[in-house]
């Protein structure tokens, strides 16, 4: 019998690879997501789809009576801006919704795996120097940082107490095809459809700070791989946690010139005022994640920024 395994938020940009990457090891796949922000056209065939709420007493039962191996918890509110201007509302989906799940798999006898996707920029803030470590001081600026942080906390609760085989991975920056312009990565889809449209690309600031790129098909290898991986004895807040990125700062010019020259355009790159509380250095430390997946990142920044220009490309063809 097939491994079984649950996405939320599989609708979505992340979350729609990570299924095509367990559909691909072999796994039955269900994908639990509000279609808030996903879109219908990203779910795989092969998968099955319940459109509900991660906060739903409909989401609970999925995850009681589901028969999952693993539950890969995806869905989220993802603007960081819109947690600055109703933090209520991000912890309401980011923390509730993350507790309604756990408290689900608590009280089913095969207790899946759950696996988080935390974030390896927002949740360090700018007090230390990258690339960050897994045991470096966690300081979010953000309500999304901050709700990010509280669900790891609860997450090594539920395994010291409770005994769930719980695991974490913090995500750089993420982008590459199906990429929409909000979350922490918007950036790369923003460029692309600039490039296509011929207007110039919007830097703030002086385009110095830095962000560690990560491919999606990247990421998704890596949940399928903590999917089935044995892990380390429990243990405090970052026992399971694993950074997922390149280790590599590339700043905002570098980025758009890269694009320009994979893409063949030549957008003008146009500045405007620096935004403030924007973290200035972010880049993630991911020897971890190779000692105990085996994982590391297969593209170049180059390589993915050319397949995510294609892809937005091709949608306009």
């Amino acid at each position: 019998m097939s491994p079984r395994a649950l996405v939320t938020g599989g609708a979505g940009f992340i979350g729609s690879h990570i299924a095509d990457a367990l559909l691909a090891r072999g796994f039955h796949v269900v994908i639990l997501d509000d279609l808030s922000t996903g879109r219908r056209a990203n779910l795989p065939a092969a998968a099955e789809f319940v459109q509900s709420d991660v906060r739903s007493a409909e989401a609970s039962q999925l995850v009681r009576e589901g028969g999952f191996d693993v539950v890969l918890h995806q869905a989220a509110q993802i603007d960081v801006r819109k947690s600055v201007n109703d933090p209520v509302h991000d912890a309401s989906i980011n923390i509730l919704g993350a507790l309604n799940l756990l408290e689900a798999v608590r009280a089913t006898a095969r207790r899946p795996r759950f696996i988080f996707a935390s974030t390896g920029g927002a949740i360090y803030g700018d007090f230390v120097t990258p690339p960050n470590v897994e045991e470096f001081a966690k300081d979010p600026d953000s309500p999304y940082g901050i709700a990010k942080l509280a669900v790891e906390h609860y997450l090594a609760y539920y395994g010291r107490i409770h005994g769930l085989e719980g695991a974490v991975l913090r995500y750089a920056n993420v982008y590459g095809p199906r990429q929409d312009p909000h979350g922490e990565a918007g950036v790369v889809a923003i460029f692309c459809n600039r490039l296509l449209d011929g207007t110039p690309m919007t830097v703030f600031g002086d385009g110095r700070q830095t962000r560690d790129y990560v491919h999606v098909k990247d990421v998704a290898a890596a949940n399928a791989a903590l999917a089935t991986a044995t892990l380390p004895a429990l243990g405090r807040l970052d026992a399971r946690a694993m950074n997922v990125g390149t280790g590599a700062e590339t700043d905002v010019i570098t980025l758009a010139e890269t694009l320009r020259r994979v893409s063949g355009r030549d957008s003008a790159i146009e500045f405007a005022p620096a935004r403030p509380g924007e973290q200035l250095r972010s880049a993630v430390s991911v020897g971890k994640v190779q000692q105990l997946l085996g994982w590391q990142p297969q593209r170049t920044l180059a390589e993915g920024l050319q397949e995510t220009f294609e892809f937005f490309a091709a949608q306009r063809a």
